[in-house]
């Protein structure tokens, strides 16, 4: 392993901004969309998630102050499973990212066909997402301090026009349009809460990520808790406000059946240059979300290679602190999953990874909060009540989630049995390191 230099790590600011477009990138670009399908009743699923989120993000931010063991999540989870929790939660959020990042790969794809006006095959369609991946991947092969200012540049291209409409957005607002598009198709009420709950988590997932690259800053002990509170918290304003303000500018009819929805609604404040200009820098956005998340998943493979879980292979860094030989065999097996991914229906097939990327990542979520009060023990923490209550707050949600993805499961059973016989047979092969 090459030794780290300071110099060659990001700063607070970077990470924070990293965290933020990791939530961003890929979340936001079809969330209106999603939400009109239950209405602007999910404004109460919002507060929802976001106080969970919040809560879930003080809990990571402290166990990143107090935790003295490396592998973000992983880490945490050892100090209640030993090696077993360290090797879980790290292996099926790496799954989670790697199903993940080829649907965000797809969504650069299908964005940047209708800004071309492109129309490809579905052969077409995977070759260019196949060419996507490896492009945002060897973009990350000159190390951290790359990766955080091609993420910083790239996360502009959401902020701009979201937190533009978050801010200039009520001058076109009708409040009769956001009434009329309340529960359009008459939810019931909890039915409603639930599955809009698993939608807006979407959103939030990433903000863990900066747990993921501790080794990549300089004094995470410090720059950690202060990039995931700090991109967590203005994130949940901005999606609050710009999907909320959607709905009052674009009927719901409208926002269901658009593909890119931010892109409509500019496109109805101003006229279709702007709107196609927004659909622009949200492809942007998305590609760097996606180059942020492939160097995410190359540090979570390293940390479980450091540990001794998975080949050495994935710990070895260039001059450049970039572990290439690892990013090179996850995007070897994301280009498998890719040729996976030939349908003509490809929203579809997004819409299940996506979800199936949701219900993963909750395993390692839930080690981590269940691993504080094993943390706080080892630490010798005499004050450790705010974090209880905020592992609490995040059970919730976390349990509210695993309740609405039932029928995700069912839906995408050839899928999902697949990663769990996988997670079975990692389970499995870990057992015989102990």
């Amino acid at each position: 392993m090459s030794n780290s230099t300071s110099n060659n790590k990001m700063s607070v600011m970077q990470l924070t901004l990293l965290t933020a477009l990791n939530m961003m990138g890929s979340g936001i670009i079809m969330l209106p969309t999603k939400l009109a399908e239950i209405g602007t009743f999910s404004i109460l699923s919002w507060l929802v998630t976001a106080t969970g989120s919040t809560a879930m993000a003080y809990a990571f931010a402290k166990c990143g102050m107090l935790s003295r063991r490396p592998g973000g999540m992983g880490g945490y989870s050892e100090y209640a499973f030993g090696q077993s929790g360290n090797f879980m939660a790290n292996y099926t959020y790496a799954v989670s990212l790697i199903i993940a990042n080829v649907a965000i790969a797809v969504t650069v794809v299908g964005y940047a066909s209708a800004f071309f006006d492109v129309t490809l095959s579905p052969v077409g369609t995977c070759l260019a997402t196949i060419a996507t991946l490896w492009i945002c991947t060897s973009l990350n092969f000159r190390g951290p301090k790359i990766t955080g200012y091609l993420s910083n540049f790239s996360a502009w291209g959401a902020i701009l026009p979201v937190a533009g409409l978050s801010l200039f957005g009520w001058f076109w607002f009708s409040p009769t349009l956001y009434v009329e598009s309340w529960n359009p198709n008459n939810v019931p009420f909890f039915s409603a809460l639930s599955n809009s709950i698993s939608m807006t988590l979407w959103a939030f997932l990433g903000l863990e990520s900066a747990c993921a690259n501790s080794e990549a800053v300089d004094n995470p002990e410090k720059n950690v808790p202060k990039a995931v509170l700090g991109a967590t918290i203005g994130v949940a304003v901005i999606y609050i406000l710009s999907t909320n303000i959607c709905a009052g500018i674009v009927d719901n009819a409208s926002l269901v059946q658009s593909t890119a929805p931010f892109g409509l609604v500019f496109a109805s404040m101003f006229n279709d240059t702007v709107g196609k200009i927004v659909i622009g820098m949200m492809v942007i956005s998305c590609a760097g979300s996606l180059l942020s998340w492939q160097f995410t998943i190359a540090q979570v493979f390293k940390s479980l290679s450091d540990a001794k879980f998975f080949p050495s292979a994935f710990s070895k860094l260039t001059k450049d602190d970039a572990p290439v030989v690892g990013m090179v065999i996850i995007t070897c097996t994301q280009t498998l999953l890719s040729f996976m991914t030939i349908s003509p229906s490809l929203y579809k097939q997004f819409t299940t990874l996506v979800d199936l990327a949701v219900v993963t990542n909750v395993m390692p979520y839930l080690l981590s909060m269940a691993a504080v009060p094993a943390l706080l023990s080892s630490e010798k923490v005499q004050n450790g009540a705010s974090m209880i209550f905020s592992i609490h707050s995040a059970s919730v949600l976390l349990s509210v989630v695993c309740s609405s993805s039932v029928s995700v499961l069912t839906a995408s059973c050839c899928v999902s049995d697949s990663v769990w016989l996988s997670c079975e047979i990692a389970v499995a092969s870990a057992g015989s390191l102990f």
